[in-house]
């Protein structure tokens, strides 16, 4: 079986963001960039699928830029077999990257298609129910537990929800989105990196697959949030109830 991993190339999580001066959008310019940390979650998960035995190949794409091979490139370190980049110029919105995600599935066959739920760009989380959707495949949404039945055909997943945890089993093919507590995601090994750079990487564009894309969505402008006042100390307990009743007003 192959399993199919979707990648998204973000800011670091560990950069502190920036609005660009004409707020048309968010400072990537000169900006460290790397693996959505969802989909580290994804493609590790399907790495260890396969390292049970239970899948023949780990397919990693993504789509974006020209930059965003060195993500793919990430990935390929990481243990995927091949990676496929669809290169786009503009930005992608989820129902673009569900259609194309749909047309390489038709393509490659896959019996899996693992994604982050959301990327910490844009925290969407709309991309996996799309595809899902488009493919009329069944879906495990938020996974924390996957488990894969090869004869049975099947896959169960543990998915977390407000009340806990929701227990669903899946016919394969299916779309799974995962969660933060699935697993750690391991790390790339410096050989690993080396051999990565050397892998041939499948080039599409959205006119080879037949999708064309469109937005139906404006973004109009983008401003970061109103900074905190700053606390004040009260001496009293009457003083404090007083200030939450008559100027928080919570009370």
């Amino acid at each position: 079986m192959k399993i199919m991993v979707a990648i998204k190339r973000v800011v670091d999580y560990a950069v502190k963001i920036r609005v660009k001066s004409d707020k048309s959008g968010v400072e990537t310019q000169n900006v460290k960039m790397s693996m959505n940390p969802f989909c580290e979650i994804a493609l590790e998960e399907a790495l260890r699928i396969k390292e049970s035995g239970l899948a023949s190949e780990v397919v990693a794409v993504t789509m974006g830029m020209k930059q965003s091979v060195d993500t793919l490139r990430t990935g390929l370190a990481m243990g995927a077999d091949r990676a496929i980049h669809v290169e786009t110029s503009g930005q992608l919105y989820p129902l673009s990257v569900a259609k194309l995600l749909r047309a390489l599935v038709e393509l490659e066959k896959p019996g899996l298609l693992i994604l982050g739920k959301q990327a910490i760009d844009d925290d969407c989380n709309q991309t996996g129910q799309m595809v899902a959707g488009l493919l009329n495949w069944p879906q495990g949404t938020f996974a924390s537990k996957v488990v894969l039945d090869k004869e049975k055909q099947v896959v169960t997943v543990d998915r977390e929800v407000d009340g806990g945890l929701e227990t669903l089993c899946l016919d394969l093919p299916a779309v799974i989105t995962t969660d933060l507590r699935l697993n750690q995601p391991r790390y790339a090994t410096l050989p690993n990196i080396m051999k990565a750079k050397s892998k041939v990487i499948k080039k599409f564009t959205p006119q080879d697959l037949n999708v064309e894309i469109k937005s139906d969505i404006e973004e109009v402008q983008v401003t970061e949030p109103p900074k905190r006042k700053a606390g004040v100390i009260v001496s009293s307990v009457d003083e404090l109830i007083d200030k939450l009743k008559n100027e928080a007003r919570v009370i």
